[in-house]
């Protein structure tokens, strides 16, 4: 499973002129509808805007949605500033396409028109369920049906492929096929992965790493705290930072007049095996409470790489070398346990669970999902494990009251073959997250790549939809799947969700177009 890198704005720009040939007939529809309540709308989130700007965004938050969702919704709020990935640099540059002011001012091209005038940022989603109501009413089933069932019958999507689109406002489901079969998910378990996390411990939770000293032993016990974005290098791009921690843990030592100690590392937050079912594999490090980088053996941060064998001992060495530079000298570290009399010296927090979430989704990060899986156990009281993750996913879902007949959560990446979803589940999950009464699912929808644009989309959707759909993958031999939403022709919000199994005799990217024009069809649909 290879997952893209995000690449910065340069990279997309050339996008942006096809992007807005594609959606400029239906934004002049839906502008023209929604103009008076994007007037209203950006007099009133003006002060919102002015503040939340000031605030610094994490690299890999995809915060905002795209200029078809904003305009075609009619609904925005403040979203923080512009950031690189180039997705809402794409949403200013497409609203100057179309001859509309909007979006920051990062100047103009020689000749070019007047630079536009400053507006407030596109919201991170729509507001789905009981939210405005948007441009038309939802698409016809029986128009929808006569749409997108020959796209549905390629042979690229195996003998079975299993499919579901519904209308996020309302939650009604307008299409269906095999809508409840439960299948293999393969990434797209992140989705139901992100939402029960949310739910679990709220978007502004924190993980956090320390290190702490065994009184009159000088032992130091560097205890993991799951945090899967913690790194050892120089640029941390918001992350928790080794660095920082040592120079920290070495500053209080000094304090304390030591320079000499017995160095240990504390793993005991989760339980089971490591290991994951599908064993050493590029895609992810082995399952621990404590790591640098992900075990990663490289300067990557995604994408399938050769991990260390022991990412907690690996991190502990590295934070062992981190304190000899600051004049301690350690012995070399071993596996302990932090006991209650042990007093921190230093910690070092993650960003806000919204963003890690983020992050997840954007790239199909396996080892950030399999970490708030086990997350989600010990916030729920559950087994830090395969199984106690799996069973603390359904607990969550299901206090959520959302569909699980025939779900299974095997774990928290969808690496295993054994795990089940069904298209309504996930078109479920989506809505949910849509939901305004559940703000804090928010990133299950901002995290999800760009058509075009993002993560492990970049490089999908050449034509027809880019920029438009924003969807969750998921890739395994034989499995292929999609689920997302979009706004369809007459600027309503949608949800998808399609699977495809069985298709062992079909090249991966010749699925994955198949996939892409069913999406199309759906974004370019009126279907009335």
């Amino acid at each position: 499973m290879v997952v893209p890198e995000l690449r910065p704005w340069r990279a997309a720009k050339p996008h942006v002129v096809r992007l807005a040939d594609a959606v400029r007939p239906r934004l002049a529809r839906a502008a023209a509808a929604t103009k008076p309540q994007l007037a209203r709308l950006a007099r009133a989130g003006k002060p919102q805007v002015t503040q939340v700007t000031r605030s610094k965004t994490w690299q890999y938050t995809a915060g905002a949605a795209t200029a078809g969702l904003a305009l075609a919704a009619g609904v925005v709020t403040a979203a923080g500033p512009w950031d690189s990935s180039g997705q809402r640099t794409a949403e200013r540059d497409r609203a100057v396409a179309l001859g509309r002011a909007g979006g920051t001012d990062h100047g103009s091209a020689p000749g070019a028109p007047g630079r536009p005038r400053p507006a407030p940022s596109a919201g991170p989603v729509l507001t789905g369920l009981g939210g405005v109501s948007t441009v038309k009413s939802a698409p016809d089933g029986k128009a929808l049906t006569d749409a997108l069932t020959p796209l549905l019958k390629d042979p690229a999507l195996g003998p079975r492929p299993a499919a579901a689109v519904i209308d996020v406002t309302t939650g009604r489901r307008l299409f269906g096929k095999a809508s409840d079969a439960a299948l293999t998910p393969a990434s797209t378990t992140k989705v139901a992965t992100a939402v029960a996390a949310l739910s679990a411990m709220g978007a502004d939770h924190r993980l956090t790493t320390r290190a702490a000293l065994e009184p009159d032993t000088r032992e130091v016990v560097l205890v993991g705290g799951g945090d899967p974005t913690l790194t050892a290098r120089e640029s941390t791009d918001g992350a928790a930072s080794l660095r920082t921690l040592a120079a920290g843990t070495a500053a209080a030592l000094a304090d304390r007049g030591i320079r000499e100690v017995t160095l240990s590392y504390d793993t005991t937050l989760y339980a089971g095996d490591e290991m994951h079912p599908i064993g050493v594999d590029g895609n992810l490090a082995r399952v621990s409470p404590l790591m640098a980088d992900e075990g990663r053996t490289n300067d990557s941060t995604s994408g399938p790489v050769e991990r260390v064998p022991d990412p907690a001992a690996d991190a502990a060495r590295r934070f062992g070398d981190l304190l000899k530079s600051h004049g301690v000298k350690t012995t070399a570290p071993g596996p302990s346990k932090a006991t209650t009399r042990a007093k921190t010296l230093a910690a070092v927090s993650s960003p806000p669970l919204s963003a890690v979430v983020e992050r997840m989704l954007t790239n199909s990060d396996n080892d950030i999902a399999e970490a708030l899986a086990r997350q989600t156990a010990i916030a729920t009281g559950n087994r830090a494990d395969f199984a106690g993750a799996g069973k603390a996913i359904s607990a969550q879902l299901r206090g959520l009251g959302l569909p699980l007949t025939g779900a299974a959560f095997k774990d928290g990446s969808g690496l295993n073959r054994a795990g089940r979803l069904t298209p309504g589940l996930l078109t479920a999950l989506l809505a949910k997250a849509a939901d305004p009464s559940h703000p804090e699912l928010r990133p299950a929808l901002t995290g999800l790549p760009v058509a075009g644009f993002t993560g492990t989309l970049t490089t999908r959707y050449t034509d027809g939809a880019s920029g438009v759909v924003r969807a969750k993958t998921g890739t395994l031999s034989g499995v292929h799947t999609l689920a997302g939403t979009l706004v369809d022709e007459d600027g309503r919000l949608l949800a998808f969700a399609f699977m495809a199994t069985g298709t062992d005799g079909t090249l991966p990217a010749t699925t994955q177009k198949a996939l892409d024009r069913v999406a199309s069809a759906l974004a370019a649909c009126g279907c009335r």
